[in-house]
């Protein structure tokens, strides 16, 4: 086994996995398993060039596309595509042996020219920092992959990996053939489930991948329903109409649990809320004050609105970092002190308050935006939720329109490198504004081979963003799922700090 040593491949040593074949004679995919999802589906997350930092392009990941490196069940960067790598002795070049024999849906074997194809066309997040860093992708021969860094990079690995969509491969020939947006209208994976049908709104259909390298899927057809109303996606999972129902909280939740035949899955993994003050570097607006930015943070309850909504469920960790990051810092947490907020407000020269313009927020995350609203509102924060569908509110935001407030999740695969590049850093994705001392040691930590000292940096990284109160910290979020009499492995929580069902060939319906 591959020793990691915070977050490099140690040198010399390759991680192998071996093939698990199906065994002849063993039984074909059969049956369908259908999922009330909580968002509206959009075919960007069908191409994995465009993933945004988020985890829910990852939902259909899983099933049309594999990665060279993936987080697997047991194995946060499990050899895929790629069945070992290496890297040289002075961390400047990684080499991919690719597994043999694997075929697109299209059958197209996959090759290392789609390797090289697919990390030049990806465009999503962090793509800055990761193609900057590499001075050449060689493909030696059909079977093996070469690339070479500018300078050694301790987090390499993590940002190709698992941070980014990377090292998600296409089928470079097809590609090339339908264009970016046909591709999105039928595209072709070298994942264990074939696309079959999207009708925008309604649903996703997939079909297993018989000839897929892992395993054979035992479920032959995967059916993803958009239902965006929670009490709708219940309904539902009580008639028998889905088997599985993603994002059901509070009195419904409670509801679920009391319903015979039903079970309630808790899953605590890596995404994190947050409420981010976009116009805090703007000296005219009250939020470049950082008294009002110390007064939001007061004027939450957090502990009431876990409670609430996830029965307790979610973890208070006062981070955009998630708790089970390396290189995680803890802050001090923010009690509920809607007193002090008032005073702090009185401070800064808003006694009886002020208009704070608008909270945005993911639509799918509105009981998150409406019990925080109403606390700011409370102590004198007037602020309208302005909710938005999913992909609508992340281009939006990535493109830095909002004003005010913008609450902000991610669930990404990561460190806390990650996270802070696509957040809080200089030219991230989602990043409004910075800050001088941190955007250098930000840029030190990058440049840093020793793994202590290059924790340290980034703690202080994150001693500052608390200091600064960049951001209003709501939770580590618990998903909770519900699980229909059918199923026997929903495939939930499989894959520590994944949000969703996978590995979907795992996924199987109980014996009739």
């Amino acid at each position: 086994m591959m020793r990691y040593v915070r977050g490099l491949v140690a040198p010399l040593l390759v991680l192998l996995i071996s093939i698990v074949a199906v065994a002849p004679g063993a039984a074909a995919p059969e049956g369908q398993m259908t999922w009330a999802v909580h968002i509206s589906l959009a075919p960007t997350w069908f191409d994995p060039a465009e993933t945004s930092g988020i985890i829910t392009s990852y939902m259909l990941l899983y099933a049309l596309h594999d990665a060279m490196v993936k987080p697997m069940p047991g194995n946060p960067m499990a050899p895929s595509l790629a069945e070992s790598w290496s890297m040289s002795p002075d961390g400047l070049v990684y080499e991919f042996v690719l597994r043999r024999g694997v075929r697109f849906h299209n059958g197209d074997p996959v090759t290392a020219d789609d390797v090289k194809f697919s990390f030049e066309r990806y465009r999503g997040v962090a793509h800055k920092p990761l193609k900057e860093s590499v001075a050449a992708m060689e493909t030696p021969d059909p079977g093996r992959v070469r690339i070479r860094l500018k300078r050694p990079w301790p987090d390499f690995m993590t940002f190709y990996a698992t941070a980014t969509g990377a090292s998600w491969i296409v089928p470079r020939q097809y590609v090339e053939k339908v264009g970016d947006e046909g591709f999105k209208k039928a595209p072709i994976g070298a994942g264990p489930y074939r696309f079959v049908s999207f009708a925008p709104g309604v649903e996703l259909v997939f079909e297993a991948f018989d000839q897929y390298w892992r395993k054979a899927p035992n479920v032959k057809r995967l059916v993803l329903k958009a239902i965006p109303d929670e009490a709708t996606r219940l309904a539902a999972l009580k008639r028998g109409e889905v088997d599985i129902a993603y994002a059901i909280r509070g009195a419904l939740a409670e509801q679920l649990q009391r319903t015979p035949g039903l079970t309630l899955k808790p899953n605590v993994g890596q995404a994190t809320q947050w409420v981010y003050f976009a116009d805090q570097w703007e000296q005219k607006s009250p939020w470049h004050d950082r008294r009002v930015r110390l007064a939001a943070n007061y004027a939450i309850d957090r502990p009431t609105m876990n409670q609430a909504e996830t029965l307790g469920h979610s973890k208070l960790i006062g981070s955009i970092v998630p708790s089970s990051f390396e290189f995680y810092w803890q802050p001090p947490g923010y009690p509920y002190d809607p007193a002090k907020a008032r005073q702090l407000l009185a401070e800064a020269g808003y006694p009886n308050g002020f208009d704070a313009g608008d909270y945005f927020c993911d639509a799918a995350s509105t009981y998150v935006g409406e019990p925080v609203v109403n606390y700011l509102h409370a102590v004198g924060i007037r602020v309208k939720l302005r909710p938005l569908e999913r992909a609508a509110f992340n281009k939006g935001n990535a493109e830095r329109k909002y004003k005010n407030l913008v609450q902000v999740g991610s669930g990404a695969f990561g460190n806390a490198a990650t996270r802070i590049e696509a957040f809080v850093a200089a030219g991230g994705t989602y990043v409004y504004g910075s800050y001088g001392d941190i955007d250098g040691l930000f840029q030190e930590q990058a440049n840093e081979m020793d793994p202590k000292r290059r924790g340290a940096i980034l703690e202080r990284i994150q001693q500052l963003i608390h200091e600064k109160v960049m951001v209003a910290p709501i939770w580590l979020l618990a998903g909770l799922s519900g699980k229909g009499p059918r199923v026997e492995e929903s495939g939930v929580g499989l894959i520590a700090g994944y949000a969703f069902s996978a590995p979907y060939e795992d996924v199987k319906l109980k014996q009739k």
